[in-house]
């Protein structure tokens, strides 16, 4: 681009020749010139403002300075209140748990549920209100709810841990000949020394008899595994079970046997029909517990009769 200038000071018109590069030079020094002006002009004034307090400029600057304070503060506080929100969902699934496990706990222990009110909050009282209050901050809140996230944790295993003894003393329990073998059933000859009812001299009874018709069920007195079921040459039809830690429950003299070598038996269950096969006066049903091969007393075991 060509410049030509023309004036009564000169002898003849002059020609200045302004190239691309020259022109884009001159227009980046002028907008280099106008951001240093602009930064010179707002420190001049933000110290005009701090060392004289201008009320006009306060009065322009203030709201600018308010507004960046209060969305700061906004997305603090949106942050933080979503992360107690995450905190909060977090104990009401462990709470939820809890109240689960207590349920159980309640029933094993046996109570009823209705007893404890676990869907109820607990009954607390307070002080006269503004006596001594104070508000809580929001790193406060925070911080308590971190702790009361800790402790619901805390609980939350020890009432597991309770569970798990709990049920395991359940299944123990279980596994004990407790059970009455007849429904019904009566003591017609008892544990310990007797009259032999066939020699007529004194023998030691190594179980209970219970006198019932023939036919009458027969039940597994604690779950167990069947390790003996045939026909033996004094007990008859003769059914034993192992109940584990060397427990053994042996029944005699059945009409019938349900069950056979290798079953696997529910405490409750059926396994024969009342009899007086082998050595037997009458119908009637031979029960023994015995321990590391030793007989037991099966009234130590059983529930009382009826």
């Amino acid at each position: 681009m060509d410049i030509i200038l023309v004036s009564g000071r000169l002898a003849k018109a002059r020609t200045l020749t302004i190239t691309a590069s020259g022109l884009a030079l001159g227009a980046a020094m002028l907008l280099g010139t106008i951001v240093l002006l602009a930064g010179a002009m707002n420190y001049l004034t933000l110290r005009y403002v701090a060392e004289f307090g201008s009320p006009r400029l306060v009065s322009l600057l203030l709201p600018l300075q308010t507004r960046e304070r209060a969305e700061r503060n906004e997305s603090y506080l949106r942050d933080s209140l979503n992360a107690m929100a995450v905190k909060l969902g977090e104990m009401q699934a462990q709470l939820l748990r809890l109240d689960t496990l207590g349920e159980r706990l309640a029933k094993l222990a046996g109570f009823k549920p209705q007893d404890f009110l676990f869907s109820l909050p607990p009954a607390r009282g307070g002080n006269v209100p503004g006596a001594g209050a104070s508000e809580l901050s929001l790193a406060d809140l925070d911080r308590h709810l971190d702790a009361l996230v800790r402790q619901v944790d805390d609980r939350t295993d020890k009432l597991g841990i309770l569970d798990s003894l709990f049920t395991l003393d359940r299944a123990k329990k279980k596994m004990l000949p407790s059970f009455m073998p007849i429904e019904g059933g009566s003591f017609t000859s008892n544990f310990g020394w007797r009259i032999d009812p066939f020699t007529g001299a004194n023998a030691y009874h190594e179980g209970v008899d219970f006198i019932a018709e023939t036919g009458t069920p027969i039940y597994a007195t604690a779950a167990g595994v069947v390790v003996f079921s045939d026909f033996h040459p004094q007990y008859g039809n003769m059914i034993e079970i192992d109940h584990g830690n060397d427990l053994i429950t042996r029944y005699a003299h059945a009409s019938k046997r349900l069950v056979k070598v290798g079953d696997m038996v529910l405490r409750g269950q059926k396994i024969a029909e009342v009899g007086a096969t082998g050595r037997a006066t009458g119908p009637h049903l031979h029960f023994e517990v015995r321990q590391n091969g030793a007989p037991r007393n099966p009234t130590s075991f059983l529930r009382s009769p009826g």
